[in-house]
């Protein structure tokens, strides 16, 4: 889909998918800000297997949607992505279907040569394809960006040409890092209500 970074966005999080311990340091800040205690969390994916670049959403779909440990709902893989032309439909159906969801929007943008391959983490809504002419509503509670290529001239070329290999790496390190980060907070869990146990029956 292309989203954009409006100039005045400070991202709460930046960081390169090839730096050292990235999903970890991911996993890390989802794990402070994503509500995982909510059932009705929902992971929009937005983009289009049609574009090497803009697929970095449904490979991120796809790979959380494989998933058995994952529960939460990811709408738009590879199969059925949310892209320009059903993003609205897709938006309506969560509303009707989920009225309280609470939305992490994830889609592919264009930036600086020297961000390319950083995930941006923003405590903001996702404001799809505004960076392509496309008009479409802002949508997510929070959301995450992949700087897949470089902005500026002919985008939607350069979103064609971006290489698959650098979209599928990232998403398949966004995807390792949503999973992780619900795998720990899954266990503080567990072990939160194994010491309440153990302290009732101390008491007693």
């Amino acid at each position: 889909m292309r989203a954009t970074i409006p100039s005045t966005s400070k991202p709460t999080f930046r960081i390169h998918y090839k730096e050292t311990g990235a999903v970890w340091k991911l996993s890390t800040k989802f794990l402070e800000e994503i509500p995982f205690h909510l059932e009705n969390l929902t992971f929009l994916c937005i983009g289009t297997d049609r574009s090497t670049g803009d697929a970095l959403g449904p490979l991120t779909g796809s790979h959380l949607s494989e998933q058995k440990t994952f529960p939460f709902s990811v709408i738009g893989t590879l199969a059925e992505p949310a892209h320009a032309l059903n993003l609205e439909e897709r938006i309506q159906e969560i509303q009707q279907q989920h009225p309280d969801s609470f939305i992490i929007a994830i889609d592919a943008c264009l930036g600086k040569g020297t961000s390319v391959g950083q995930f941006l983490f923003e405590q903001a809504p996702m404001l799809p394809g505004q960076g392509v002419g496309k008009n479409l509503p802002a949508v997510g509670h929070m959301s995450i960006k992949g700087v897949v290529n470089i902005a500026g001239f002919m985008e939607h070329a350069v979103l064609q040409s971006t290489r698959l290999h650098l979209s599928f790496e990232m998403s398949r390190i966004l995807a390792r890092a949503l999973q992780l980060a619900y795998s720990r907070y899954h266990s503080q869990e567990m072990n939160n209500r194994n010491n309440y146990t153990d302290n009732q029956y101390a008491r007693h």
